[in-house]
């Protein structure tokens, strides 16, 4: 039995495909699910370290995060971007309340997890400050205008900004 000839793939249009090859145009896959600027997690990291602040419950201080400073943000970038980051559990620390009448647990959050929540918070505060300076938003802001969810996200990040 010999070798059998098989037809090209481009079903007798040669014009289709004139080499056989793969087509070099169309959509390019996605790399990550997120995009996330690596610059937008070092500035984020940059805001932690001036605020200094305690280590969480992996009692890695922000010395200790700055001495493999590059590593670490490179892992969290990543795992911010594809998707896959999870927050560790936090310190419960028990702070007194304002008058005296017993005290409150205060959650301190790992270092990576300070950096993750800065970034994501510089991040939606960049995408929702457009919106905050809406005549809508400056309405809600006045009282004249019923707070719906989505207006009450918008008008609480443009606050913050200001």
């Amino acid at each position: 039995m010999g070798l059998e000839r098989r037809g090209r793939a481009d079903q007798g249009q040669p014009e289709a495909n004139p080499l056989g090859e793969e087509p070099t145009v169309g959509p390019k896959p996605k790399v990550k699910s997120f995009e996330i600027p690596k610059r937008l997690v070092y500035e984020a990291w940059e805001k932690v370290r001036a605020n200094k602040g305690a280590p969480g419950v992996d009692t890695v201080t922000i010395t200790e995060f700055a001495n493999d400073e590059r590593d670490n943000l490179y892992k969290l970038w990543n795992r911010m971007s594809s998707g896959s980051y999870f927050p560790g559990p936090v310190r419960a620390v028990e702070i007194p309340k304002d008058h005296g009448a017993g005290v409150r647990v205060l959650g301190v959050p790992n270092t990576a997890d300070r950096v993750a929540q800065t970034a994501a918070a510089m991040l939606l505060e960049e995408r929702l400050e457009p919106i905050s300076s809406t005549p809508t938003a400056t309405a809600i802001a006045l009282g004249s205008v019923p707070m719906t969810p989505w207006l009450w996200l918008a008008s609480a990040a443009g606050s913050r900004t200001g």
